[in-house]
């Protein structure tokens, strides 16, 4: 071989088996997977065979048990009395390319999810059952009802004899009894604790004047001395 001139190459597909090499031919020869024509292909086929044989390649027993199996096709289609049995084979064997084809396409999906030895896919949707098995006495479903009812009707807005018994009692404010018992107070006067409720006509005028009493002392305008109702109540003079 002289200087520069360059080396010629060959690279033969490494098959994984007999029906790789068969799903490659039909591929690459555009043939009808559902139609094999047997002859066609058992001569792609023996074209392989003789390509690794010429080029010292290990030809497994399983490429040459294919072969014969094609040429056994082949030979019983061509008989008459075996045309049924060669259909049979033939159908065989197309089904065993097919799902050999679904295989390899689905490892060639799962391959990026692959990463050495870990294998990881995304999570699935779970459908849950939300039928309701349980089973209740009828007397309790009939009471859970009532009671739905009237929680219900609570959230409607009360009705206005509901207020009746507010709205007609007289509301007595605190800033109203500060000033009666400053005024009880002025000019130096004092009285006793319980003198300052005395005059009360109703709760909310005793809980309006405690409620006063409590204001004027925090605000240092009047000092209880005493204890009880006998307390002395008196104006603090600044």
């Amino acid at each position: 071989m002289q200087v520069g001139e360059k080396q010629l190459t060959y690279h033969f597909e490494v098959y994984d088996g007999p029906l790789d090499l068969l799903l490659t031919l039909v591929i690459k020869n555009k043939i009808d997977i559902y139609d094999i024509a047997i002859a066609e292909l058992l001569e792609q086929y023996m074209e392989q065979i003789e390509l690794m044989r010429e080029n010292e390649m290990d030809i497994a027993s399983e490429f040459l048990e294919m072969a014969s199996r094609l040429v056994y096709i082949k030979s019983a289609m061509l008989l008459p009395k075996y045309e049924d049995e060669a259909e049979d084979l033939k159908k065989e064997l197309t089904g065993q390319l097919i799902e050999y084809q679904q295989c390899r396409e689905i490892a060639r999906m799962l391959a990026p999810m692959v990463d050495f030895d870990t294998f990881t896919k995304s999570p699935s949707k779970v459908e849950f059952d939300l039928t309701y098995n349980r089973i209740h006495d009828p007397m309790d479903i009939s009471a859970a009802y009532v009671s739905a009812v009237g929680r219900g009707q609570r959230k409607l807005p009360p009705d206005r004899s509901a207020f009746a018994g507010i709205v007609s009692k007289k509301i007595v404010s605190v800033s109203s009894r500060i000033i009666h018992v400053m005024r009880r107070l002025w000019h130096g006067r004092t009285v006793t604790y319980k003198e300052l409720f005395e005059a009360g006509s109703g709760r909310s005028e005793l809980v309006a004047t405690f409620l006063a009493v409590l204001e004027l002392v925090k605000g240092k305008r009047v000092r209880i001395e005493g204890d009880g109702d006998e307390a002395i109540v008196h104006m603090i003079e600044k």
